[in-house]
């Protein structure tokens, strides 16, 4: 992948969240633990996961909604975070290194976010908690464009917001009426053009679907992919459910409890997916012939998962595990490339069975 076809990336990207105590004693919601990945431009790239594994964290973190603990974000080129303690990288994602093979340090970086805010944004999960009942969707939509100084007068800004509407399947007489009159399927049309008002490239959506029927769900992921063609959007495509995300999604990102665990091409990873993890996941997916699904062979995972407040030592995923060992408990797995453009974390790759 080639520097300048990258819109946006994340390295060694970490979330914890305070959750009391004092000193010493001290505890930290681990939300998010050295994640890194980068996005193409006009790509989708789609990230899933058990609910409470980070997926909206690294979502929200990289619009910088939520300051990062940890790590560097990188939005076309220009670092718009660094924590300072997160080695550089070379062209070809390893770590860059001085004359002596010492790690080289970037400067510690956290730039203006609104020259950004236009070109980031994002289509929040609920869309009835999303919107501000008191503002007509008109307001709504416009707002953005009101911060942004996006349109000349207000007869610009009102053409701009029908526009908007009508490019998500609503139209002007909508523009005067308040959140509690519409359905979901509707408020997330909404939601979609008010992210779309500021004239952005890339788009985080946060589970953008999982609130809707599933005949509205598919109305709105092909909504996402004619916009995406119409006006050449990026996006990061967060769900929990791998049938809708294989559908949209060039590249899949898997997470566990906070650490991404398989990343490959969408085709690559339903068809020929290595991590014990995505292996399970992939085999709860539903079947539409009864006579396929009862030759499936479904993986179930034995346990819960873990707290983050308190994650297993080594590969967080080895309390799961069939294929766990001493090796699983004392180091955490590193991502390695098992083919071209597919990456996987686990120590015992060879053993998986197929």
């Amino acid at each position: 992948m080639s520097r300048q076809d990258i819109l946006v990336e994340i390295q060694n990207l970490r979330q914890y969240f305070p959750a009391g105590g004092h000193g010493k004693n001290r505890r930290f919601v681990q939300a998010v633990d050295d994640v890194s990945f980068a996005i193409k431009k006009g790509e989708t790239l789609g990230l899933v996961g058990e609910s409470g594994c980070g997926k909206t964290t690294v979502g929200r973190t990289m619009l910088r909604l939520y300051e990062p603990t940890d790590g560097r974000i990188i939005y076309d080129g220009k670092i718009i975070y660094d924590s300072g303690r997160c080695p550089l990288k070379n062209d070809d994602g390893s770590d860059m290194t001085d004359g002596k093979g010492k790690p080289v340090f970037g400067k510690r970086t956290a730039v203006d976010m609104l020259p950004y805010r236009r070109k980031m944004q994002i289509v929040f999960q609920d869309p009835y908690a999303s919107l501000d009942p008191r503002m007509t969707i008109g307001d709504i939509v416009g707002e953005s464009i009101d911060i942004h100084r996006t349109a000349a007068n207000k007869k610009e800004r009102h053409d701009k917001i029908i526009s908007l509407l009508e490019c998500v399947g609503l139209n002007s007489e909508h523009a005067n009426r308040y959140p509690h009159e519409f359905s979901g399927g509707q408020r997330q049309r909404v939601g979609i053009a008010r992210a779309l008002a500021a004239d952005p490239q890339f788009i985080v959506c946060d589970e953008p679907v999982s609130a809707l029927d599933v005949s509205i769900q598919a109305q709105v992921v092909n909504m996402f992919e004619d916009l995406q063609q119409e006006m050449g959007l990026t996006y990061l495509f967060i769900a929990h459910d791998l049938s809708v995300v294989k559908h949209i999604s060039n590249r899949i990102g898997v997470m566990y409890l906070g650490k991404m665990v398989e990343l490959a091409e969408s085709f690559e990873l339903i068809a020929h997916s290595v991590h014990p993890y995505t292996r399970s996941l992939i085999s709860a997916i539903p079947v539409a012939d009864p006579k396929t699904a009862r030759a499936a062979k479904r993986i179930t995972l034995q346990g819960d998962v873990p707290s983050p407040l308190n994650p297993p030592s080594g590969c967080r995923f080895r309390t799961r595990c069939p294929y766990a060992d001493e090796l699983c408990a004392r180091e955490c797995p590193q991502m390695k490339e098992v083919g071209a453009g597919h990456w996987a974390a686990c120590h015992h790759l060879d053993r998986v069975e197929y």
